[in-house]
């Protein structure tokens, strides 16, 4: 799908700030949304996500800041006027009226004409596959069938922006992965702008062209998930975008092509500058799935030039295996005393070589794996 970009954001938010006697429950919070984009609002309960989508719904007044809305500010305009539709977490379906009759409702409200309402309405049942679920009640549909029609009925008005409150969260887990990709090709196939919370990483990671992790009313990293996965911008985005291990330590070689950074468990050699200083205190990051893992030691073709350095490689006794089936993940308690988590890919049916709890093993990871965090 191609996302426009224009001179100003579609959707640009400026400054806004929301509090509730005296505290801050949204902090000065300032984003661009573009047209045609799925940007995802994530982070834990009370981070201020969905007091954002009630203010851009015009549900919540802001205490100040600005919200336009194709070059319009819809700060003064009553939610009712607003070109946009929120998608509630529990559908919010009329249970009395038919599958039909709850797409059709808003279009009734509205004062359409009845051919034109049945017209969306039958346009809306074949996008989302219920055409033959007409006529039934929301109760005599399955989780995933009742969101659907909570979203037809969301886009039968042409909104220009689709807001999502935890769009899946009232599905089980399968059910939730089935359906994030047919709402993304729903939503992608109609084009509407879409913003949606969730306090879902997973589902964000899917379903967002770009995510905003947020933490105690802020937004602190905007960026497409691969960004956000891979070079998260401090300690908490790390920590909260899949599992991480964080090592704390100070810089010791502070070259243009390389960094060296003294912790505890060890030296990390990083194939890249930081803005830093010699002595600074410093977090590094690695992910698990980073980790190699074996009980010999790696040699120094492996490790390339971390081992001239004596970096990136560390030694522990396997404490904890749990078996998931696509990988399994492994616990190792390190000399220090350290748990590192590290996970490997079930590639193979049967793993005669695969390592065993209460083995003494060897931990490494390449320099270019490697994310140095200064906040």
């Amino acid at each position: 799908m191609t996302i426009e970009r224009a001179a100003e954001p579609f959707l640009l938010i400026r400054n806004l700030v929301k509090e509730f006697d005296g505290v801050r429950a949204v902090n000065d919070v300032s984003v661009g949304i573009n047209k045609g984009e799925i940007f995802a609002l994530l982070g834990s309960s009370g981070c201020g996500k969905s007091t954002l989508l009630r203010m851009l719904a015009g549900f919540e007044t802001p205490t100040s800041g600005s919200i336009t809305l194709g070059g319009q500010d819809i700060i003064a305009v009553p939610p009712y006027q607003r070109p946009i539709n929120m998608m509630f977490q529990s559908y919010a379906l009329f249970p009395h009226l038919t599958v039909w009759d709850n797409i059709a409702f808003g279009l009734r409200r509205d004062g359409l004409p009845k051919d034109e309402i049945a017209a969306r309405v039958e346009q809306m049942l074949k996008l989302v596959q219920l055409t033959d679920y007409a006529r039934r009640k929301p109760h005599q549909l399955s989780g995933g069938q009742q969101q659907r029609v909570a979203l037809a009925r969301s886009l039968a008005k042409r909104p220009q922006l689709l807001l999502l409150d935890e769009p899946l969260g009232a599905l089980d887990k399968k059910l939730r992965e089935q359906t994030q990709m047919e709402l993304v090709g729903i939503i992608e196939e109609v084009g509407v702008t879409c913003v949606m919370v969730t306090h879902d990483q997973d589902e964000a990671m899917s379903m967002a062209t770009r995510i905003a992790v947020m933490s105690a009313g802020r937004i602190l990293q905007v960026g497409a998930p691969d960004e956000i996965y891979e070079t998260p911008n401090c300690r908490f985005v790390a920590d909260f975008i899949g599992s991480v291990n964080l090592f704390n330590g100070r810089v010791a070689e502070d070259e243009a092509d390389h960094v060296i950074i003294e912790t505890p468990e060890g030296k990390h050699y990083v194939t890249h500058g930081i803005t830093g200083t010699i002595g600074m205190d410093v977090s590094v990051a690695v992910r698990p799935e980073k980790i190699a893992l074996q009980t010999e030691a790696p040699t120094q073709a492996q490790r390339a030039k971390a081992a001239e350095h004596g970096c990136n490689c560390v030694r522990g006794v396997v404490t904890g295996i749990a078996y998931f089936g696509n990988e399994t993940s492994y616990h190792v308690t390190l000399d220090s005393g350290m748990v590192l988590k590290v996970s490997r890919t079930n590639a193979a049916r049967h793993d005669d070589a695969a390592v065993k709890r209460d083995q003494r093993v060897y931990a490494w990871w390449d320099g270019a794996d490697v994310v140095v965090l200064t906040n």
